[in-house]
This record gives structure tokens, sequence and C-alpha cells, in this order.
């Protein structure tokens, strides 16, 4: 594959991606204003139970098809490539089938379990798409090993589009049956989205049938493995990316299990629990989101550009690369998450006008909470990145596991306080990122030959973000003053804390143009910036 080509694809899933992400945040709020918080709070547990049976399927194993693929046809094997697929495509077709069924069986167990019984409709309306997704990361890993990445990203695309319009279509069809009915509308989007896609991606794979037998054919090095080789090459590429995938969907779900049960030890109605993990989950959790669809683009750069000077040993060059890259996470976790906690309920009350005052006040509560979390977030991101790249993968798996426990000891402890209640988990999620992160920098500074400077790499944005936090409070009281509207106040606001940042970035040099260079077209942008 040329490098132009390479590169025509890599742009591909990068745009697409960035629309799949924006999609899926932009997502929630209209839904949230549609079936209010305690709609919410029964879409919600079934999501964390689907998000965690799909990591299976969408996690290691279209990784490790599109690497043996690849690799079988670098060797002109492209009988072996098929048969890799084929084989993947049976194998993800019973944990489809498996997954879908149980489900489908014990979806009341699973929601009462988790002290959500109103969410059993949500529950079924996903068995679809336990089915459906599995076999479509089949055929995306084979296309990704082919080096085809029109099909991915058309699929990606298709999938949230569909997720989405129906998805809102059915919640406002069904608001009026009641809440219970509307979420389960909401997550039969995701059925819709995937069992669309599959069709998609059938569909182009069937056209491309003729030139992979003609590959076939034309082929001088082709050969076939037992399957249960394939099965165990697969596999070993696949589990431990699984393990560390699982993680977070684990948390999400561990989480609604201990808000209901801690809520009703301290005596809220199970109504009344719905709503509360509605505001968690519906409101701040969204918010949350929004950064992390810049900040993950910022550690996928970083894999590539380190990934190269380790494999070079240009270990000056790859320190420097480290360091830059953190620092641009900084850059952007810093005013996201000072601006979320600034403006946290006129953010709330401009985005969910249909919830009411009294839930802005509580949403915009947690938010605050959460908004100093998208500062450790996004390090943890960067920090991944960069063990990923030097061949530390594990680091981060065990640090997540770690900080798996300790959200789960501190949203026992704090979610049981009558004081605190629902805000304990929006505490716990915090600290547990906190903790991730140090253990991430720690491993990083121990066990190879980067050395992360926090104080050198915060120091700057920090400076520009307090720059920026003085000019939200001043711009706030005045222009809600002057105008009279909270939310044109809070857009103006933001608009002010937006330029007086960007300045500031340039002003105390917190962004040389080795840091340009690390964003893709930072040449043009440095240009600019010049200029």
């Amino acid at each position: 594959m040329s490098k132009e080509n390479f590169v025509k694809g890599a742009a591909i899933l990068s745009v697409a991606g960035l629309l799949v992400k924006i999609l899926g945040a932009v997502y929630r709020i209209p839904l949230t204003n549609l079936i209010g918080t305690e709609g919410i709070g029964y879409y919600q547990p079934a999501y964390n139970i689907y998000n965690l049976l799909l990591v299976v399927s969408l996690s290691g194993f279209p990784t490790a098809i599109a690497k043996m693929v690849s690799e079988k046809r670098a060797l002109q094997n492209y009988e072996g490539a098929y048969q890799v697929y084929k084989v993947s495509r049976w194998g993800l077709f019973l944990i489809g089938l498996v997954s879908s069924v149980v489900v489908l069986v014990f979806a009341r167990s699973l929601v009462t379990f988790l002290g959500f019984p109103g969410s059993y409709y949500s529950m079924i309306a996903l068995v679809p798409a336990l089915f459906a997704v599995p076999l479509l990361s089949a055929y995306r890993g084979f296309f990704q090993g082919s080096q085809n990445m029109m099909p991915i990203a058309l699929s990606q695309i298709i999938e949230q589009v569909f997720r989405v319009s129906v998805g809102l279509y059915l919640a406002y069809t069904l608001v009026g049956r009641g809440l219970e009915e509307a979420a389960a509308g909401a997550t039969f989007g995701a059925s819709a989205g995937g069992l669309a896609a599959l069709v998609l991606i059938y569909v182009m794979f069937f056209l491309s049938r003729k030139s992979i037998k003609e590959e076939i054919k034309l082929s001088s090095n082709n050969k076939q493995e037992p399957v249960w080789n394939v099965v165990k090459g697969l596999l070993y590429i696949a589990v431990p990316i699984t393990i560390g995938a699982s993680i977070a969907p684990l948390m999400g779900m561990i989480d609604s299990y201990i808000v209901s049960n801690r809520l009703g030890a301290i005596g809220y109605t199970s109504l009344e629990i719905v709503d509360m993990y509605g505001e968690l989950s519906g409101t701040a959790q969204t918010l949350i989101n929004f950064p992390q669809v810049f900040s993950t683009a910022v550690a996928m750069s970083l894999v590539p550009v380190i990934t190269e000077t380790f494999t070079r040993k240009q270990y000056e060059k790859l320190n420097d690369t480290a360091n830059a890259g953190v620092k641009i996470s900084m850059i952007i976790g810093l005013p996201c998450g000072i601006g979320l906690f600034m403006l946290a309920e006129p953010i709330i009350a401009l985005l969910y006008p249909s919830i009411g005052p009294a839930k802005h006040a509580s949403s915009g509560a947690l938010l605050e909470i959460m908004a100093i979390s998208v500062i450790f977030l996004t390090l943890v991101q960067s920090f991944t990145a960069i063990l990923q790249s030097v061949n530390k993968q594990f680091h981060p798996v065990k640090n997540l596991a770690v900080g798996l426990v300790v959200k789960v000891v501190f949203s026992y402890i704090l979610i049981g306080m009558p004081s605190i209640n629902i805000r304990g988990a929006a505490i716990s999620t915090t600290i547990s990122y906190l903790v991730v992160a140090l253990l991430n920098w720690w491993d990083i500074n121990r066990s190879t030959k980067i050395k992360i400077s926090l104080i050198k790499v915060s120091a700057r944005p920090l400076l520009s973000a307090a720059a920026m936090a003085a000019a939200v409070s001043i711009s706030f009281r005045i222009l809600r003053s002057v105008l009279g509207s909270q939310n044109l106040a809070t857009l103006g606001s933001i608009g002010a804390a937006v330029v007086v940042y960007v300045v500031f970035l340039f002003l105390t040099g917190a962004i040389t143009k080795e840091d340009l260079e690390l964003i893709p077209k930072g040449e043009k942008l440095r240009r600019f910036v010049r200029k």
C-alpha cells in the first residue's frame, strides 16, 4: 500500500470517527430533554450491560482479524487471509448468538439485579444489536486488514446516523405511553444502527468478492492452517486487548449497581433512584464526554509518532515528543474542566431547559464535581498512548484495574452517606481517574526512558487557564446584568473564554512551533499563527 493511500485511509477513518463521536455526544442532549432524567435512568443501566457484552466483539477481535489478515496478505497468502475472515465470522456469529439469547432470556434478572427493573424493555430492545454488531466487526476487521478503509468508515457513519435518528424518533413516538417504553425506543436505535451497518458492509463485501477470489486464484503462495491454529492466533491478540477494554464498561455497570443499592439503603425510593441516576448519566456524564472527542484524537495521533521514535531509538526526540503530547492534552483538558466547573449550572440550564430549575441545580452540582475529572481523564489518555507506544501495554490495564477498585470503594462509602448521596458517584469517578493518571505517570517515569515533568508541561497551560477563568467570571456577571438573559450570558462568556485562552496560550509560550507539528496539518496552522 502506498504512503498516499495509507494517509488517505487514516484520514477517512479519522473523519468518520470524529463524526461518530460528535453524533454520539450530541445525541444525549435532545434525548434527555425528551425523556428527562427519569427516562435516562431507565436507558443507561441497559446500555451499561450492552457495552460490557460488546467489548468482546468490538475491542480485541477486529484488531486481531486485521493483524492476521494483513500478515497473510503481506506473504501473498490470500487464501489464508480469507480463512481468517471465515473462521472469525463464524466465531463472532456464535458470540453474538449466545449473548443475544442470554440477554433475551435473563434480561429481567439482569436489570433487577442491578436495581433498575424499569430498564427491562430497554434491555430487550438491544437484543438485535447484540447479534448484529459482532458479525459487523468480522467484516470490519477483514476490510481493515485488506487496507480498505472506506467500508469501515461508511458503516460507522451509517450505524450512528440510524442509531440517533431511529432512537430519537421512537423515543418521541413512545414518550406518551410511558418513560420506560420511550427509553426502550431510544435504545432500539442501537439495534437499528447495527443492523443497517451490517447490511451495508455485507453488500460492500459481496461486491468485492470477485476481486477477492481473483486475488486468491492468482496467488502462488496460498495455504490454509488448521482451524484451531487460526482460533489460537486470534485469541492471543484479542484477549489482552479485550481485558483492558472491559474495565471501563465494567466500571459503568458496577456504578449503576452501587448507586441503586446504596441509595436504597439510605431511604430513597426506586423512582427517586432512577431519576438521580439519570441526572448523573444523562446530563453531567454527557457533557464530560464532549472534551474526549478532542483528547482521544490527540492520544491517537501520539501513538504513531512515539512508536516511530521509540523504534528508531531516538530517545531525546522520544522524550520531547511525549512531553509535548502530554502538554497538548493539558491544553485541551484544563480549559474544558475549568470552564465546565465554573459554568456548570448555566450550561445545564442552556442545554437541558425541559428538566426544570431544581434539576438544573442538582445536575449542575454533579457536573461541577465531574468537570475536574476531565483534566485527569485527558492525562490518562495521553499517558496510556505513551505506554502502549513503547511496548508497555500491560501497565495501563493494571492501573485501570486499580482505578476500578478505588472507584468501587469510594462509591460504596460516599453514596451511602445521606449528605453526599448520588454525588458520591461523581466524586469517586474523579478520584479514580486521578489515581490512574498518577499510576500511569509513575510507570512512564520508572519503566521507560521517558521522563514527564508534570510541573513543566502544565505550568503555562495552567496560567492561561487561570486567565480564562477570570474572563469567564467577569464576562458572565457583566453580560447577565446587561443582557438580562442567563443563556445569552453563558454563550457570551464561553466565547470570551475561548478568545482569552487562545491569546494567553501564545503570550505565555504554552504552544510552540514544535507542538503544532504534532497536530495533523500543523504546518499550515503554524504558518497561520506566524502571520
